[in-house]
């Protein structure tokens, strides 16, 4: 990113901050939630399975906790009727979660596999953004760890995160958050596949390092990428050109253009910088997955 548009994007995001307050105006990017944005932690049930997974409120009043609904294993419920959930062994698969009505068009969800002792999950973007989403995962041994969306996300409105992302993302990118519903990944967008105004946008740069894939295949982990992640992740963060050893140095991510921006935005107002931009984004270890052994409890929050 040139040092001109650099000026012009720190510009525009200090417009977007000005009607937020609070902590966001602060800090925008990436903060970890403060411990009460996490609620009493303390009273938490005991899993008689492997878990407890305790579902937020962080619509800042949006909705109320009646109309904040969850959904797995065939059960949906408002997390006025039923705040948590006792998880076994052996689950597995995706816990969607929906504002104002259990089959509301503002939805998004966590992946997960709980085995006999064990948590792996995943808030993820690499379908898109729906929800803001943060999980904070707690372990017996004092294991304690938080992903998912900044809290300068958590702290403003839909619409200021939608201008936020236009402001802080390229010309190709900004389409993604025309529609105020969901912000697309690339790869689920038609401006990036094939006949779309952007489907030429990494195939140049591609085939400079010897990869001829469309566009919406690099953003995919597709074709003959499926089965090379650390070539995908370096396409996506404009590191394919680099010697091998630099290509998975976070320091020369996103510095040229064309990149996957879309994935740079989650990844700066990612917890940790830790987003699930681009299926093989868990390369180098920057994906927002997390894995603990003898899981005591699994926070999500979901806000507005």
């Amino acid at each position: 990113m040139s040092v001109k548009r650099f000026a012009v994007v720190v510009a525009a995001v200090g417009v977007v901050l000005a009607g937020v307050s609070g902590p966001a105006q602060a800090s925008a990017r990436g903060t970890t939630p403060p411990e009460d944005f996490w609620g009493d932690t303390g009273s938490i049930p005991p899993a008689q399975n492997v878990l407890t997974v305790k579902v937020l409120n962080r619509t800042n009043g949006q909705y109320p906790d009646d109309q904040v609904y969850w959904s797995f294993g065939g059960q949906t419920h408002s997390i006025a009727e039923q705040p948590t959930v006792d998880m076994g062994a052996n689950s597995a698969g995706r816990m969607y979660f929906h504002l104002g009505s259990p089959d509301s068009q503002y939805q998004d969800f966590i992946e997960f596999t709980v085995g006999d002792d064990v948590f792996n999950g995943n808030q993820t973007r690499v379908d898109g953004f729906g929800l803001k989403l943060a999980m904070r995962l707690h372990a017996h041994d004092g294991y304690d760890v938080q992903v998912g969306d900044g809290y300068e996300l958590f702290q403003e409105n839909r619409e200021a995160t939608f201008a936020r992302f236009r402001n802080e993302v390229p010309a190709e990118f900004q389409g993604l958050a025309a529609d105020p519903v969901r912000i697309p990944s690339p790869g689920n967008s038609p401006d990036f596949r094939d006949g779309g105004q952007y489907a030429g946008y990494f195939t140049a740069y591609a085939q400079s390092v010897g990869v001829t894939e469309s566009t919406a295949n690099i953003t995919g982990c597709a074709g003959s990428l499926a089965q090379n992640a650390n070539l995908c992740a370096a396409l996506n963060r404009h590191t394919a050109q680099l010697p091998q050893d630099q290509q998975q140095d976070p320091a020369n991510f996103y510095q040229d253009a064309p990149a996957n921006y879309y994935a740079k935005f989650w990844h700066d107002h990612g917890i940790g910088d830790k987003a699930y931009g681009f299926p093989y984004d868990d390369v180098a270890g920057q994906s927002s997955f997390v894995s603990h052994g003898d899981p005591q409890w699994l926070e999500v929050a979901v806000g507005w």
